[in-house]
C-alpha cells in the first residue's frame, strides 16, 4: 500500500530550525515530483518547496526563500525539508506531497501531516 510518512514537527522558538522527513513506501518514489504544503487553520493548504523528481530543479514560495530548503535521496525513498530561521508565521501542519503526471493521467499522494509550532 502507498504510504508518505512525514516526521519532524516540533515545537520551536523563533530563529531556530527544524528538519522534516517524508518517507515513501509503495509506488516508485524516483519517478515522481515531490513537495511540501502547509495549512493552518482557516487558511488554504498552499505550497511551500517543490522538487522535480531527479532532484535537478526546486522551487519556493516566496515566504521561505533563503531559509527553507527542500533536498531528496531517491536511494532512501525520502524527501526532506531544511527549515532554519522560523518564524511565528511559519506555525502550520505540514504535509508531504507525491506527484506524477503522464500524458491524462495523475497519480497523487498525500501524508498524514505533521506539526510545527514556533513560538515568539
Amino acid at each position: 500500500q502507498v504510504q508518505l510518512v512525514e516526521s519532524g514537527g516540533d515545537l520551536v522558538q523563533a530563529g531556530g530550525s527544524l528538519r522534516l522527513s517524508c518517507a515513501a513506501y509503495g509506488f516508485t518514489f524516483r519517478v515522481y515530483a515531490m513537495s511540501w504544503y502547509r495549512q493552518t487553520p482557516g487558511k488554504e493548504r498552499e505550497l511551500v518547496a517543490g522538487i522535480t523528481s531527479g532532484g535537478g530543479s526546486t522551487n519556493y514560495a516566496d515566504s521561505v526563500k533563503g531559509r527553507f530548503t527542500i533536498a531528496r535521496d531517491n536511494a532512501k525513498n525520502t524527501v526532506y525539508l531544511q527549515m532554519d530561521s522560523l518564524k511565528p508565521e511559519d506555525t502550520a501542519v505540514y504535509y508531504c506531497n507525491a506527484r506524477l503526471v503522464v500524458g491524462s493521467l495523475r497519480s497523487e499522494y498525500w501524508g498524514q501531516g505533521t506539526q510545527v509550532t514556533v513560538s515568539s
